[in-house]
């Protein structure tokens, strides 16, 4: 299945990412994908986003992650809520001893 997700790229303490098309199956660190569609600069807050080749990769089928999703939800290029991406919490168990 072909994905659509975030690749970290960029210096220790100077994030970037590039925003890939990638088979799930491959880690995200391995460095092999299809097509590069944006990136996005968390310090800056930036996002840049090829809007036509995205659209037709979902139109293919591709599946975006979370946090993609979002960022296409921001830019307006899909329509709907965004997907909640933080953790969930866990209960703390206290030790009796």
């Amino acid at each position: 299945m072909l994905k659509i997700r975030l690749q970290r790229t960029g210096r220790r303490n100077q994030a970037q990412f590039r925003v890939v098309l990638t088979d799930s199956k491959n880690g995200p660190k391995s460095g092999s994908f299809k097509e590069i569609l944006g990136s996005y600069e968390p310090k800056s807050g930036s996002v840049e986003l090829k809007k036509d080749r995205i659209t037709y990769w979902l139109g293919v089928g591709a599946q975006t992650s979370g946090t993609v999703h979002n960022f296409l939800v921001d830019q307006k290029v899909v329509e709907g809520s965004k997907k909640n991406v933080l953790p969930k919490k866990t209960k703390q168990v206290k030790k009796e001893d």
